[in-house]
């Protein structure tokens, strides 16, 4: 729950970012700052839970690329072509060896706030 919030928000802090159309559009603003804000603090919580950080990012990075793609050909015209897709479909198939190999480790995760510990 708390992965797909942050990249709710990050999706939407992103197309605010393109709607603000360089500044034309400053109150975007209001939309941009807190969501990338708040998807950080999100991610943040998840690594906390004792998600690793390499399926985490992988997961959050590669959903954000794939509706961030879809949402901006929707929402502002942006081309999205039959490469584009393939892409994003390596790219998620990328994200789920780097799921499964996390597991061959043992299943462990980490469980303290800093390296080290």
């Amino acid at each position: 729950m708390l992965l797909g919030a942050a990249i709710f928000c990050e999706v939407a802090a992103t197309l605010s970012l393109a709607a603000m159309d360089g500044f034309a559009h400053p109150c975007w603003l209001l939309v941009v700052v807190p969501g990338y804000l708040a998807a950080f603090a999100l991610i943040s919580r998840v690594l906390a839970e004792g998600m690793p950080i390499g399926v985490a990012y992988g997961i959050w990075a590669a959903a954000g690329v794939a509706l961030t793609a879809m949402l901006a050909a929707v929402l502002f015209g942006d081309p999205l072509t039959w490469v584009m897709g393939l892409g994003i479909i390596l790219i998620m198939g990328g994200v789920l060896l780097v799921e499964t190999g996390s597991h061959e480790h043992g299943g462990a995760r980490r469980t303290t706030g800093a390296p080290g510990r």
